[in-house]
C-alpha cells in the first residue's frame, strides 16, 4: 500500500502538483520524432513544453503529470496501456488531430453519458479522448 504524505512531511524534491501520493505523475512517451510528438500534444490537447526546443519535456493540461519523449523507447500499439484524455470538445480535438496525422482507431461513440474516440499520435502511440 502507497504511504500518503502529510503537510509535515518534507518537501519531495519536485513541483506539488505532481508530487501527489497515488496519482500517476510522469510519463515517457515513445516518439519516432520528437518535435513532431511534442507539437502534436501541445496543439492537440493543450500540452505545456517546456526547456530544451529540440528535446523538451512536458506537463499535461492540469500540471499534474509531466514527462518526456523518448525515442528509444518503442510504442506498444493497440497492446499496451491506453492513456485517455479529457478534453472539452471532443469533435474540435479530433479534427486537430486528424489534421496533424493522426489515425482514428474508433470514431466518436457514446458510453453512457460521456463520448468516447480512439486515436494515435505521430508516433503510432494509441490514445483515447474523451468528454462528459
Amino acid at each position: 500500500m502507497a504511504e500518503h504524505s502529510t503537510s509535515s512531511d518534507p518537501d519531495p524534491g519536485v513541483e506539488a502538483s505532481v508530487a501527489r501520493p497515488g496519482g500517476i505523475s510522469y510519463l515517457a512517451l515513445p516518439a519516432r520524432d520528437i518535435r513532431a510528438s511534442a507539437d502534436f500534444y501541445r496543439d492537440v490537447l493543450g500540452w505545456q513544453l517546456r526547456g530544451d526546443p529540440g528535446s523538451p519535456s512536458f506537463a499535461d493540461g492540469t500540471g499534474h503529470v509531466i514527462g518526456h519523449f523518448r525515442t528509444d523507447m518503442t510504442t506498444a500499439g493497440d497492446t499496451g496501456i491506453r492513456p485517455y484524455v479529457y478534453v472539452s470538445d471532443l469533435d474540435a480535438t479530433m479534427q486537430a488531430a486528424a489534421e496533424r496525422g493522426a489515425s482514428i482507431i474508433t470514431a466518436p461513440y457514446p458510453e453512457g453519458n460521456l463520448r468516447i474516440a480512439v486515436i494515435t499520435d505521430p508516433a503510432d502511440n494509441v490514445i483515447g479522448i474523451w468528454t462528459g
